[in-house]
């Protein structure tokens, strides 16, 4: 293991912080200390539970204006849009503390018995390892981590070597609020020790958010225990625009589901289809709102994409571009009217495809980055084929006025959202889950305390 952590700023290439990694030693106690916490911590009531989370909740939202800032230094979104994170922590939490009574309520059996005492009970885990990813550290994190800790567990958070500081103000929320020591702890660690931490014994359950291959590494590494992995993996998701959509609104809205984050979101907006009779105006109108993106230093408020995470990213991205590009497709927008974007750096400008297929990898593989490939269609049918040509399946929307429609194409896509006339955004009311490369497993909602948790079966007779 390297002995140090360096996290460098794509605004600039600056270093924004430096941290040891654990020691094996360090780890060791981490574990140590969260199993005797988790098994006080299992005892106490929900109600106490959700009294000293809804505190840590409290503690964090006051430090907005500097988590979004440093949020904007690790890893580049502007800071016009970096304290949404903070908010959207905050709505999910409240959210899955508010449910934690009736989801991890003892559930009786529906036929009852004279005589018998007979439910279902269900039991925490022991300690949960959130491994998080940097795009948005917080919100990824906060759907493992709450819930986790209502239903009795102790959490140990991997963060992002990109967004190490995300552990740190959570670690501080939590203390502010009285959780117990122990309770939640973080590490900072390579792949090496991360993949040895999920052969630990002590470790019940990896919640894992990240790329496919990362997956398929915790995969591996948990391949000879017995415990659950829950993995938010890859996407690739699709929009379908019909002829009666509202074309303006869609347009707005997809702009942003395209673009926001520089296209760093695994449920963003890749690939859009558009009913042919609507193509020519639904193109012409996204690449005007493609144009009035301001590509820049995220530290300014007026900018509104910043750069990609790293300049390798931004270099795979333009690599599919010219791929498609040599391939047939057409570029729209020409590089040179966002003076910041330029090869070798992270900054890259908005880019639309047409004339693309899915014989291109733009409309395949994940790109992670600014780009859409937008393609024409004559019928539902054609669309809803498109839509399933992929290995992906995290969420799909669909841009119509019949909400019937809606129902009808999504009960024919396999995703684990269909959207109608919105797009990338997670209701913590709704179970979020992929089909495919997306991945398995589920947070949010009152089904993403199952996995969180263990049934306990009683059956007690109690007349003999």
């Amino acid at each position: 293991m390297n002995e140090l952590l360096r996290t460098v700023s794509p605004i600039d290439g600056a270093v924004v912080v430096e941290r040891p990694y654990a020691t094996a030693a360090e780890l060791d106690a981490l574990l140590e200390r969260a199993r005797r916490a988790q098994a006080a911590w299992r005892a106490r009531p929900v109600a106490e539970r959700a009294d000293i989370l809804s505190r840590a909740v409290d503690a964090f939202v006051a430090e907005r204006p500097r988590i979004a800032r440093e949020l904007t230094l690790q890893m580049g979104r502007p800071i016009a849009h970096s304290p949404g994170e903070v908010g959207g922590f905050e709505e999910r939490a409240r959210f899955m503390i508010g449910i934690a009574a009736d989801a991890l309520a003892d559930l009786p059996a529906p036929d009852p018995k004279p005589g018998f005492t007979r439910f279902i009970r269900r039991e925490p885990l022991g300690t949960v390892l959130v491994v998080a990813p940097w795009n948005y550290p917080y919100l990824t994190a906060v759907n493992a981590i709450v819930p986790a800790l209502m239903a009795g567990n102790a959490v140990l958070l991997k963060p992002s070597s990109q967004t190490p500081l995300t552990a740190e103000r959570m670690a501080d929320a939590f203390a502010a609020a009285g959780l117990p020591d122990g309770l939640f702890q973080y590490a900072y660690l390579d792949h090496a020790a991360t993949d040895g931490l999920i052969r630990d014994s002590r470790i019940d359950f990896v919640a894992f958010t990240g790329s496919v291959e990362g997956g398929r590494a915790v995969q591996r590494a948990a391949a000879e225990r017995f415990i659950g992995v829950g993995l938010e993996l890859g996407g690739k998701d699709p929009a379908y625009v019909r002829a009666d959509a509202d074309l303006e609104y869609s347009l707005d809205n997809l702009a942003d589901g395209v673009f926001f984050n520089a296209g760093q979101s695994c449920c963003g907006i890749e690939r859009i289809y558009v009913h042919r009779p609507r193509y020519d105006a639904f193109v012409e109108g996204f690449v005007a709102r493609a144009r009035r993106y301001v590509l820049g230093n995220p530290l300014d408020p007026a900018t509104t994409l910043g750069p990609m995470v790293r300049t390798r990213a931004a270099e795979a991205v333009r690599a599919q571009i010219a791929e498609a590009v040599a391939s047939g497709a057409r570029s729209l927008i020409d590089e040179a009217e966002f003076p910041a974007s330029g090869a070798g750096t992270p900054y890259l400008a908005p880019q639309v495809l047409v004339d693309v297929d899915h014989g291109m990898r733009v409309m395949m593989e994940e790109s992670f980055g600014p780009v859409v490939g937008i393609m024409p269609v004559d019928s539902d049918a054609q669309a809803v084929a498109l839509m399933n040509d992929s290995p992906y399946g995290l969420t799909a929307s669909i841009w119509t006025a019949d909400e019937a429609a809606a129902l009808e194409l999504g009960g024919n896509l396999a995703t684990g959202t269909c959207f109608m006339n919105r797009c990338d955004y997670l209701d913590p009311a709704l179970a979020w889950t992929g089909v495919g490369d997306s991945g398995r497993g589920c947070t949010l909602s009152p089904v993403g305390y199952e996995q969180l948790t263990r049934p306990k079966s009683y059956h007690l007779k109690t007349r003999i």
